[in-house]
């Protein structure tokens, strides 16, 4: 299948670039911090197993990442300013009955719009564990520290693979260090009045955001299932996509 990608102009007129491919019920899917809609979703074959389940798949690039915008003016990045363009995104497709997911910064976006009043039928937090919703601060510093490291860090420096992974991804440090500062902790009871069914979808070596089984188990209506894989390495494998598929359809 083809994808199609087009501009979106945010709350603030920051542009946005949107991908989608498919037809049928819409689902929003928002990818990882340093990647972007095509690494996180089209590249390993996800957007198309849903796509070939009867969706209608809908992938922004991120502010500050991929093909969209990356202002370096402080006022561009106020608080939670990612829950901010999702909601104008959906406001601006005039979606009321749709399914909303992401990966590890988009699972932290997905629950928050959940927390704060988002309704989709069913949602999926991916790379995500109640520890990456609570404890932000401790991972915000690391990648700090990897922004600030990305000239003179040496392989087996402790922030090296982010680095490379950002150089890789084209990652703007200056924009990327003013969104950092835009996330805010989610407390636990937050996450515990979430009533959307949710499914938390995590690589079975992966504890990078803390543990999935906890998270599920705080939902009022959420399950974990595990794929192969570590954080990085789950989004490579075809069984990421089946799970999701599974999870929307049943």
């Amino acid at each position: 299948m083809t994808v199609k990608s087009w501009e979106f102009s945010s709350f603030d007129d920051v542009l946005l670039r949107i991908h989608e491919i498919g037809e049928g019920r819409p689902v929003i899917l928002l990818h990882g911090l340093f990647s972007n809609a095509h690494t996180n979703w089209i590249k390993f074959g996800h957007a198309d197993a849903l796509a070939e389940g009867g969706f209608r798949v809908i992938m922004p690039d991120l502010r500050a990442h991929g093909e969209s915008a990356a202002p370096h003016d402080p006022d561009a990045y106020p608080q939670d300013v990612l829950v901010k363009d999702i909601r104008a995104l959906i406001a601006f497709l005039e979606l009321s009955d749709f399914d909303l997911g992401g990966f590890s910064l988009g699972a932290r976006t997905t629950a928050k719009l959940l927390a704060t009043g988002t309704r989709p039928r069913k949602a999926i937090l991916s790379g995500m564990g109640l520890q990456g919703l609570a404890g932000w601060a401790r991972r915000r510093d690391f990648f700090f520290a990897a922004i600030d490291s990305r000239d003179s860090a040496e392989r087996g420096d402790p922030h090296w693979l982010a680095i490379q992974f950002m150089k890789s991804q084209n990652i703007d440090p200056v924009a990327a260090r003013l969104l950092l500062g835009t996330f805010s902790d989610m407390d636990p009871a937050e996450a515990a009045s979430i009533e959307t069914e949710t499914l938390v979808l995590c690589g079975s070596e992966d504890d990078d955001n803390g543990d999935p089984e906890e998270l599920a188990a705080i939902l009022l209506n959420g399950r974990h299932v595990a794929v192969p894989g570590t954080h990085m390495s789950s989004v490579t494998k075809p069984e990421l996509g089946q799970e999701m598929v599974r999870f929307l359809i049943g």
